[in-house]
C-alpha cells in the first residue's frame, strides 16, 4: 500500500472543521512568518503540524486561537475550541480543580471532577500545582481544555518539556481521547515520530508556506519497528531537510 500522498493529492471528504484560506503574518518589515497560508482540517481529523524553528508553527496556533489577530487571510474555527501550550501555566493559587474551571465559564467543581477522572487525575483533584508533577501538571492543563468540550483541540509541544517515558503515557492518553470524542485536532511537534504515532496527516511548514503533506494511513495503535512506520519516517525526515 502506498501510504504517502502529495500535497496535491491529501484530500478529505469530510466538511472542514478548521478553514484557513490566504493567511499571512509578518513582524515589521521582515519577510512573512505566513505567506497565503491555506489549510483545513477535517471534522474529527488529527493534524501534526512540524518544520523547524521559525517555520511559521506556533505564528499559526496563536491565529487559530485568538491570540493573534489575523490582518490579512480568513480563519474559520468552531467556537467550541481549546489550547494545550507546552507549559501547564496553572495558576498556583489555585486548586488543580479551580484551574480546570476556568476552563469554561459557569463549569462547577463536579464538571471539573469529571474531566480530572477522564485523564487520570481525579486522585489530585483538591492538590495544589505546586505539588505536581511534570505529567500531572500537563494532565491538569488538557482536562483544562477538555472541560469546554471542543470541537476543536490545539496542542503546543504539550509533551516536550516532559522526561520520555512520560511523554509516551501522555501521548497514549491524547490518541485515547481523541478517539472517544473525535474532536479535530492540531498538535504542533518537532518529533516526527509522535507525528506518525498520532496523526492522520503531517503538514510541513517551512518559511510560511506549506512544504509537503503526508497522510498517514497506518491501522492503530502504531508501531515504530513496523516498515511502513520507518518509511514514512523517512519521507517526512527528507521533507524537513534531514538525510539519514
Amino acid at each position: 500500500m502506498n501510504y504517502i500522498s502529495s500535497l496535491a493529492t491529501v484530500a478529505t471528504d469530510l466538511q472542514p472543521a478548521v478553514s484557513v484560506r490566504g493567511l499571512s503574518r509578518r513582524f515589521g518589515n521582515g519577510s512573512p512568518v505566513l505567506d497565503k497560508l491555506n489549510l483545513d482540517i477535517a471534522q474529527g481529523e488529527f493534524v501534526a503540524l512540524l518544520g523547524r524553528s521559525g517555520s511559521g508553527k506556533s505564528t499559526l496556533l496563536r491565529a487559530l486561537s485568538g491570540l493573534d489577530p489575523v490582518r490579512e487571510g480568513q480563519i474559520s474555527c468552531p467556537q467550541e475550541s481549546a489550547v494545550v501550550f507546552q507549559e501547564s501555566r496553572l495558576l498556583p493559587w489555585k486548586k488543580v480543580w479551580q484551574n480546570v474551571m476556568l476552563g469554561k465559564a459557569g463549569a462547577t467543581r463536579s464538571d471539573a471532577r469529571q474531566v480530572l477522572e477522564e485523564v487520570g487525575l481525579g486522585h489530585r483533584t483538591d492538590a495544589w500545582p505546586l505539588t505536581l508533577s511534570g505529567g500531572e501538571a500537563q494532565r491538569a492543563a488538557l482536562a483544562r481544555a477538555l472541560i469546554r468540550e471542543p470541537k476543536f483541540l490545539m496542542l503546543d509541544e504539550p509533551f516536550a518539556a516532559l522526561d520520555a517515558l512520560t511523554r509516551l503515557h501522555m501521548q497514549n492518553l491524547v490518541s485515547a481521547l481523541w478517539q472517544r470524542h473525535k474532536s479535530a485536532v492540531l498538535l504542533v511537534t518537532h518529533d516526527v515520530d509522535e507525528a506518525l504515532l498520532l496523526a492522520d496527516r503531517a503538514v510541513v511548514l517551512e518559511k510560511g508556506h506549506i512544504r509537503a503533506e503526508v497522510s498517514i494511513s497506518l491501522p492503530r495503535p502504531r508501531r515504530h519497528y513496523d516498515p511502513a512506520f520507518v518509511h514514512l519516517r523517512s519521507a517526512l525526515l527528507k521533507h524537513l531537510g534531514v538525510d539519514e
